[in-house]
């Protein structure tokens, strides 16, 4: 009997803690403030620009275009990309975030030409800075792109590399405009 009674105590309490859980749900999370700065980047945009002759092909005028959305949850921006010009075209998807334990901005692109690019983003006040380090024939390549917010609807950009024992040489720069 007294089995009995302890087995009942369990087993309400288990429904009492149910109940309880299912009157209180866990909140859904909700992004922070910093993961909200990019919605700047957020629509559709046009790009134009000029890449520089150098080891990454022989530069020239492109142009392409951007359109970007907020995945569900709101904690990633979602950037579906193509553009073509002089060196070819090609298209991208990336994906922008925030990391709070390292408190960086994380962007992960992924090209239809194989390459695959990680880095890692500041913003201080309207300049944007998104760096990495990756490997190019064995040697160690470091980058660099920034961007400069211009007004709600246009910013320009640069890209650029420094190769092991080199100074900063600049990749492209570019002009992107909202459109909607």
């Amino acid at each position: 009997m007294k089995r009995f009674a302890t087995v009942t105590i369990v087993i309400l309490a288990c429904v009492i803690l149910a109940a309880t859980a299912a009157q209180n749900p866990t909140p859904e999370p909700k992004p922070g403030p910093e993961v909200k700065k990019l919605d700047y980047f957020a629509g559709n945009w046009k790009l134009e620009g000029e890449a520089k002759p150098g080891p990454m092909g022989p530069g020239g005028k492109f142009a392409g275009t951007e359109r970007n959305e907020w995945m569900p949850g709101g904690f990633f921006l979602l950037s579906h990309g193509s553009e073509s010009g002089s060196m070819g075209s090609g298209t991208s998807l990336a994906v922008y975030g925030y990391d709070p334990n390292e408190k960086v901005y994380t962007f992960h692109e992924f090209a239809s030409s194989g390459e695959a690019i990680e880095a890692k983003g500041t913003v201080s006040g309207d300049a944007w800075t998104w760096t990495n380090e990756s490997k190019m024939n064995g040697k160690t390549v470091r980058g660099r792109y920034t961007v400069k917010v211009i007004s709600p609807a246009s910013y320009t950009s640069k890209l650029e590399f420094q190769f092991e024992g080199s100074d900063w040489a600049t990749a492209f720069e570019a002009k992107a405009t909202k459109t909607k």
